[in-house]
């Protein structure tokens, strides 16, 4: 029983498994890079500044008024 409590604890001090940069403060720390697809338009209807990725720049609610 000993041994399956010893096989625990070393795995958690493995330097393998260990985060290498879990010492620094989280403003620090990089961060995993998004597969952000959106780009930032200006609706040419009402000027609202937003993100998406459709192929049109009009808002939604613009969009709406039109049909």
């Amino acid at each position: 029983m000993s041994e399956s409590k010893d096989r625990k604890e070393g795995s958690l001090e493995c330097s393998c498994m260990q985060d290498g940069f879990g010492a620094l403060p989280p403003e620090l720390r990089p961060r995993p890079k998004k597969n952000n697809n959106l780009r930032q338009v200006t609706c040419p209807g009402c000027g609202r500044v937003y993100r998406t990725n459709r192929e049109t720049d009009l808002c939604m609610d613009c969009e709406k008024k039109r049909r």
